[in-house]
């Protein structure tokens, strides 16, 4: 893992991207290339052909970026899923390149060029995914790890192990300390037969995690500076969990961590600008959409029935404003008054609703909640004050998450399936602090671009 502005990345899809960075870059010279063998190669690279190279190589980036094609968990699709997915990223990168050169005429002189560059570049990524991808041995690639602790803090390092993700890590094996229970298998434990650097050295271990469920006395400070010292990564439990879920455990979290760690650096004034630009466009793009919906919705409910749908959430500091939804339930879907979580297959949600939902229409009218400042474009989903008022008082660090404005899509919904329940409102929140605490423009940019995908392949509600 890399950590780029505050998030970490992928090493193995950064090389990837770096990969498909250069065939993107060259395809359009190629391409020109290819169309005319015989012309001057000094003319050829001093003719203007630049500008429209780079305006191909960056539609193309984001497309393959929408389709969800530099995650981690893109190694465990099906050939037949990549080959989907790379070309729903052409379709999608020639329709952007075609709406380019139709408002900037200046670049449209390159339009004939667009096929061949199509082709190289789909030559070019097939051979990175299939050849890279397929042959790179997975195993060695991944960071080996030594826990220290083997009772309830490290068996959540094991547990994590075992969910069927992408992990970029192969633990090794579990030092016991002091009087924890071992709660990993036997045959996991490793025994320190003489000192810990030894041990280390033995194993070839890349990185070591302190996690023992009482550090009071059964760490040997000198053995772990001795390590640390000697070139290897020692981090504790929350830092491990932080990079490899992209979460912060809010069962372990301690204030001080929060405080001494780096992060929680808002941009705000950057951050409103970026929303109102991203919501123009947004709108400038999607008017149709909302025609549409509202139609639909008013043939199915009738003239009467309202279209939209206003609720109150809570917002930055705690304060209190009207969300903006699409209507995608019943009018009578709270008619006894009181505050009820939504339900997958809820019977609430009429035929219309349930399309609009999965493709996150009924979002769009929260673009007004933006541009009044109510809302950002990316963020911790605003929630109901009923349901603030009781996770404030049972969850742990349940209330940071108002220190920023809620957004229409965020961290949380990318990373954790649709949930509506106690459990699933802890689980989000650890997503949540994430957030909140590695923020960056880079990090909103990539969240936009997996709400991309999200809508595009149906993954939404």
């Amino acid at each position: 893992m890399i950590r780029i502005f505050r998030h970490y990345i992928s090493g193995t899809y950064l090389v990837v991207f770096l990969i498909e960075l250069g065939v993107f870059s060259a395809a359009f010279y190629l391409g020109d290339l290819l169309r005319d063998f015989n012309r001057n190669l000094i003319f050829f690279i001093s003719d203007g052909i630049w500008l429209p190279s780079m305006v191909f190589c960056a539609v193309m980036l984001i497309s393959s970026a929408g389709m969800g094609l530099y995650q981690r968990r893109a190694h465990h699709f099906s050939d037949i899923a990549i080959l989907l997915r790379i070309s729903a990223s052409f379709l999608l990168g020639w329709a952007l390149l075609n709406l380019l050169f139709y408002v900037f005429p200046t670049l449209s002189v390159w339009h004939r060029v667009i096929a061949y560059a199509l082709t190289v570049s789909v030559t070019g990524m097939l051979m990175s995914r299939f050849f890279f991808l397929k042959y790179v041995d997975n195993q060695s690639l991944r960071r080996r790890i030594l826990v220290l602790g083997a009772g309830n803090r490290a068996n959540m390092i094991r547990e994590f192990e075992l969910r069927e993700i992408p992990k970029a890590f192969r633990v090794i094996g579990y030092v016991p300390m002091g009087n924890d229970p071992v709660l990993v298998k036997a045959d996991n434990i490793l025994e320190m037969s003489t000192n810990l650097l030894k041990l280390a050295d033995d194993e070839d271990i890349d990185e070591i995690v302190v996690a023992p469920d009482d550090r009071r006395g059964v760490i040997n400070v000198g053995e772990i500076l001795d390590c640390k010292i000697a070139g290897y990564e020692v981090l504790d439990l929350l830092s491990f969990f932080e990079r490899e879920a992209g979460l912060l455990e809010v069962d372990i979290l301690q204030p001080s961590w929060l405080i001494f760690s780096d992060g929680f650096r808002l941009s705000k004034g950057s951050k409103r600008w970026f929303d109102i630009f991203a919501s123009l466009v947004l709108l400038g793009i999607t008017w149709p959409v909302f025609l549409l919906t509202s139609l639909a919705i008013i043939i199915e409910s009738g003239w009467g029935a309202p279209v939209l749908y206003r609720q109150v959430r809570v917002g930055l500091d705690g304060q209190l404003f009207k969300v903006i939804k699409f209507r995608s339930m019943r009018t009578d879907a709270e008619k006894d008054g009181m505050a009820q979580w939504a339900r997958t297959n809820d019977d609430r949600i009429t035929r219309v609703g349930k399309f609009i939902r999965k493709v996150r229409i009924d979002e769009l009218p929260q673009l007004y909640n933006v541009l009044k400042g109510e809302m950002s474009f990316v963020g911790p989903r605003p929630e109901r004050p009923e349901f603030v008022e009781q996770f404030t008082g049972t969850i742990p660090f349940y209330a940071e998450r108002h220190r920023v404005k809620p957004g229409i899509t965020g961290w949380a919904q990318l990373c954790y399936p649709y949930g509506a329940s106690y459990e699933d409102t802890v689980e989000k929140l650890k997503y949540d602090l994430y957030y909140i605490k590695n923020y960056s423009r880079f990090l909103d940019l990539l969240i936009i671009l997996q709400t991309i995908e999200v809508v595009l392949w149906g993954k939404g509600l």
